[in-house]
């Protein structure tokens, strides 16, 4: 039995019921999620030419072909996850906050990107992306020193009770 060649885009569908149709530019992404799936799979297939296709035609004279398909090539796509989406239809914008995961030799690396999508002539275009920094984390308990009193409320320095 042939073994399914499952999209990159994480549908769980495989990749000719999945983005195949709209990377080979026969039927149009009906969503700034839909597309932002086609080229995250567009990098996994070496498909450069559709990541320039799928650029808002204002955005394509930066497109560098040559370095886009390199990183395409050298690296190891393990997947994306799309974190949120917001589209304003009556404005012709939509948003995706997404990372991408991939593997360049021996460093796995997250791309966290909120990217923006605008839609001209009915079809969804990839206009421009920034990153997203990681939420700084916070201590929900302040610090205890090793000579403070112990907050479990022993009576005991914390080094000689729960500091140990």
């Amino acid at each position: 039995m042939a073994e399914i060649d499952l999209c990159p885009c994480g549908s769980g569908k495989s990749y000719a019921e999945c983005c195949e149709a709209v990377i080979k530019g026969t039927r149009l992404a009906a969503s700034p999620e839909e597309l932002m799936r086609s080229r995250y799979t567009a990098y996994a297939k070496h498909e450069i030419k559709w990541l320039k296709d799928s650029l808002e035609a204002s955005q394509r004279s930066d497109f560098d072909e040559p370095s886009v398909e390199a990183w395409s090539r050298e690296s190891e796509w393990l997947g994306i996850e799309i974190k949120q989406t917001k589209t304003e239809e009556s404005k012709n914008i939509g948003w995706v906050e997404f990372i991408a995961r991939f593997k360049q030799g021996n460093i796995t690396r997250n791309h966290h990107e909120l990217g923006e999508f605008h839609k001209v002539g009915g079809a969804w275009y990839f206009y421009d992306g920034r990153g997203v920094k990681q939420e700084t984390v916070k201590k929900a308990t302040p610090d205890v020193g090793r000579n403070d009193p112990c907050p479990c409320g022993s009576g005991l320095k914390y080094k000689k009770c729960c500091g140990k």
